[in-house]
């Protein structure tokens, strides 16, 4: 019988999350061994918390990757040259820390890694991996770069791995701001918007790795425009709650014109403004059905996503949805 169980699932099939609650206690990591076999790459696993291991994982599928966030029990993690025989997916991970310092080893590089760290692992070699027990959960996203989907040299990015990448500025600062807003904002995408934030992911990544090798990707125009359009896209989602923000701030924030702007989004599904409202709409429907946040008036939720009139909100609210804001709370959510 399967262990664990997918205890939801958002973005109509394109997100599940899983955890080991219906698992009893000693199974747990036996579960979490078989998942995380499955999700990432074959290892064996060994934690001090066998007996009360508890650990959940959200996986996002994107178009030519996955992004999963991990919360887990400590333990530590070893790949073998038997499990990379048995099955090696050739797939180099990008992972940011958030929790417990990680150790982690491979190809003879040696790093501690903590909460704010980026760090790439590959597939194809043996690593050892300690996540340090200090009292809580280990914490981590990834970000899967398929081998043949990275245009870098191979025998360069390899030397990339278990050592701490910077990420204080330019496009590590972006990317793990992007990969910050896809862990917390995933469940408010449809599965061809997740797709489309999947393809930016990667481009991101490669850009990233590109910057720490000798020779940056050379990206061709359409690439260019899809990463420039990512950091508008993580820009938007992270200051949804200002009520200034438009085209002009956009606009400034990236020293581009707002003509550029405009035309960056002309073979998007919608306008800058008609994202910005729908993403507003869809962040405030969210916290309106929320019933933890039954406390909270509708004006303050409005508020709270950069509505600054109450009665503007609730005939933009019904014009997206047929209902008011009112009605959407009150009405029976499964």
């Amino acid at each position: 019988m399967e262990r664990g169980t997918a205890v939801g699932k958002t973005g109509a099939g394109a997100s599940v999350h899983l955890s080991t609650d219906s698992v009893s206690g000693p199974e747990g990591v036996g579960w979490w061994g078989d998942m995380v076999s499955r999700a990432v790459m074959p290892v064996s696993l060994a934690s001090a918390h066998a007996h009360h291991f508890t650990g959940e994982v959200t996986l996002l599928e994107l178009v030519d990757t996955e992004f999963s966030a991990f919360s887990f029990s400590p333990m530590s993690a070893r790949r073998t040259p038997d499990h990379i025989r048995t099955s090696d997916p050739e797939n180099y991970f990008l992972f940011l820390v958030h929790g417990s310092p990680i150790g982690l080893e491979q190809r003879r590089n040696n790093a501690l890694l903590r909460a704010g760290d980026v760090a790439l692992f590959d597939t194809s070699q043996p690593l050892a991996c300690e996540f340090q027990d200090q009292g809580r959960h280990s914490r981590v996203s990834v970000l899967r770069l398929p081998r043949v989907a990275v245009p870098l040299p191979s025998h360069k990015t390899d030397r990339l791995v278990a050592t701490p990448l910077p990420i204080r500025t330019g496009s590590g600062a972006l990317l793990t701001s992007y990969l910050a807003g896809l862990r917390e904002n995933a469940e408010h995408c449809g599965p061809t918007e997740l797709r489309r934030l999947g393809t930016m992911a990667l481009e991101l990544a490669v850009t990233f790795l590109g910057a720490h090798l000798d020779s940056a990707p050379a990206f061709p125009i359409e690439s260019r425009r899809r990463v420039l359009l990512a950091r508008i896209n993580a820009f938007v989602d992270h200051h949804l709650h200002e009520p200034d923000l438009g085209p002009a701030t956009i606009a400034a924030h990236h020293h581009i014109s707002v003509r550029l702007l405009h035309a960056l989004f002309e073979e998007e599904p919608e306008t800058v403004s008609a994202t910005i409202r729908r993403r507003r709409l869809e962040r405030s429907r969210t916290d309106l059905v929320d019933p933890r946040l039954r406390h909270r008036t509708i004006g303050e939720i409005a508020d709270r996503w950069g509505f600054r009139h109450p009665a503007a909100f609730s005939r933009t609210f019904r014009e997206a949805y047929g209902i008011s804001p009112t009605e959407a709370r009150s009405a029976p959510h499964a």
